[in-house]
């Protein structure tokens, strides 16, 4: 089964995690509570979206790992 739009989709959301725990680590800015709401429903759900989509993203590391060891590399 080709999941190819699920990965592009989670690796966006991994994306916008990464970039707003940037802009809360230099600036104390947090984007999302800033956008949505701080811990309204909205935000809590991006916020578990962008959780749930690094996990995925961790599992296709270990899907691109399990590629390579097939190749012989």
């Amino acid at each position: 089964m080709n999941l190819k739009w699920l990965d592009y989709i989670t690796l966006t959301l991994v994306i916008i995690g990464a970039v707003n725990w940037g802009l809360v680590g230099f600036f104390k800015f947090d984007l999302v509570a800033y956008l949505f709401g701080s811990l309204s429903l909205l935000s809590r759900i991006i916020y578990a979206l962008v959780g749930l989509s690094g996990l995925y993203v961790l599992s296709m590391y270990g899907r691109i790992v399990a590629v390579g060891e097939e190749a012989g590399e």
